[in-house]
């Protein structure tokens, strides 16, 4: 089956950092891959805007690199690669002082396209770009403003930040972004749960005995040293991509799939969250820092070496045990870890139901586990229904937990898109279903807050653990003190 591409209207396409990282790898490929798939209707344009001073030439010969690294070169067709630069241009424009704003209003001209601005450059930024938007009248009721993360580093923050953006854009023009929602099993977990009979009416307490969420990465600090050290993976990874994740397994069935229908049912998840206060903590919640060991490439070394700072506190991993205090939900544990330098790069999430409440079968059958629903994010999207079979052959009944495998490359053989090229279109389009309201933001720092502040009070220890490990020993105990024990692939 080949998927259906719907064009989308005309719209110039405006991105600060545009020589960034982030623009390198996941704007411009994802942006090339839509217009080589058809999705672009002309006149639509690109501007890069940066305080590096570069003509388009040399910002065309960037974009035509950075498609060239990062897309497969059995995906790039020639003509479309040249038919997408001719598209761009390049502005230089100071965020802080303002110069080169005047020069952006003129590359953009008299144009009545959707405009969307993407600010991928530090948040400390965003209210400066948005003043000068406003002071040059580039904001247009046909505008978006696309806001990456972090927003803020405490729900103080993030409110400050979210006035400053608002006292230029509406609400219905402002996407925050998180990539997780755009990836194709997170939206194929809605599906699952509301398209589908089997599953809504076991998704209770009745039948569900624990959740687990892991996003384990095998990579240490990279090129973010600076941001990581100052936020760690509570702020970096807890607060957004893994509550985001917790609501779309926990939320009641929005009434239809309408942006705000959506959104208001993850909101009553993070709002019915169980507060983790100070005497809590220590007990629910896991803090991790790696230290020196291996990865698939050889030794390497630990967070603070990496840092030069051997005094670091900031954890690079977390393990935590959330509740949420609705009927539904009553009783039901949600275990979450995410990690840096772990054993393997994963995301997934495992919905463990309870055991069946009497064996009918004789020892020498072996084992029943219980059921499990693997929803793998990545690598390898997919779904696996872990169930109980028998073992065939002859000599008696001999039991078997084997998976309903559904692999994504396997059953779908077209290319996956990108997480940005789904989100990218959905800014065009003007769909907030995968983008955060201002109020799910800050209900998440308000829930994350009591968590880092009890640490900070209480001085919880940051535990070290092993390059190439699961983590601190101490995220096992969190989880086998309830009597379950964390899924590993």
């Amino acid at each position: 089956m080949t998927s259906q591409i719907i064009p989308v209207d005309p719209f110039d396409f405006i991105i600060f950092g545009g020589t960034g990282d982030l623009a390198e790898r996941k704007l411009l490929p994802a942006l090339f891959q839509r217009q080589q798939a058809g999705q672009f209707c002309d006149p639509t344009c690109i501007i890069g805007a940066s305080r590096a001073k570069m003509t388009d030439g040399d910002y065309r010969s960037f974009a035509r690199k950075a498609i060239s690294d990062h897309v497969k070169a059995e995906e790039i067709d020639a003509k479309q690669l040249d038919r997408f630069v001719e598209r761009l241009s390049y502005v230089a424009v100071d965020a802080i002082s303002g110069d080169g704003f005047a020069n952006l209003k003129k590359a953009i001209g008299d144009s009545q396209s959707i405009r969307a601005f993407y600010l991928a450059v530090a948040p400390a930024l965003f209210g400066d770009i948005s003043a000068h938007l406003k002071e040059q009248k580039l904001v247009t009721p046909n505008s978006r403003i696309v806001m990456e993360k972090p927003i803020g580093r405490d729900l103080v923050s993030a409110r400050a930040l979210n006035d400053q953006i608002g006292k230029v854009f509406s609400e219905q023009q402002i996407f925050r972004i998180d990539h997780y929602l755009g990836k194709e099993t997170v939206q194929n977990l809605m599906a699952l749960r509301f398209a589908n009979a089997l599953y809504e009416p076991l998704w209770n307490s009745a039948h569900i005995d624990h959740v687990q969420i892991t996003v384990a990465e095998t990579v240490g600090l990279e090129d973010r040293l600076t941001y990581y050290d100052k936020a760690g993976a509570l702020r970096d990874m807890m607060q957004n991509h893994m509550l985001q994740l917790l609501c779309l397994v926990a939320m009641e069935a929005p009434a239809s799939m309408e942006a705000d229908a959506v959104r208001d049912e993850k909101l009553k998840v993070l709002r019915s969250l169980r507060r983790i206060n100070g005497n809590e903590a220590p007990k629910v919640t896991v803090r991790g820092q790696y230290r020196a060991g291996a990865s698939a490439n050889g030794p390497v070394k630990g967070y603070a070496e990496e840092l030069g700072d051997s005094g670091t506190t900031t954890e690079t991993f977390v393990a935590l045990k959330a509740e949420i205090g609705n009927w539904r939900w009553a009783g039901v544990p949600f275990y979450l870890r995410t990690g840096k330098r772990l054993a393997t790069r994963v995301s997934e999430i495992v919905i463990e139901f309870k055991p069946i409440p009497h064996s009918i079968f004789e020892e020498s059958a072996g084992n029943i586990s219980a059921n499990q629903l693997v929803i793998r994010l990545q690598p390898d999207e997919g779904v696996k229904q872990w169930l109980m079979i028998k073992d065939p052959g002859p000599g008696g009944m001999r039991l078997r937990h084997v998976p309903l495998d559904m692999s994504f490359a396997e059953s779908f053989r077209e290319r996956n898109p990108d997480a940005y090229e789904r989100l990218i279109m959905d800014v065009i389009r003007g769909n907030q279903t995968l983008f955060m309201r201002r109020d799910e933001v800050e209900a998440a720092w308000a829930w994350i807050d009591p968590i880092h502040n009890a640490w900070d009070d209480s001085r919880q220890e940051v535990q070290g653990y092993t390059s190439g490990t699961w983590g601190p020993s101490a995220s096992i105990a969190l989880i086998e003190r309830d009597g379950r024990t964390w899924h590993e692939s």
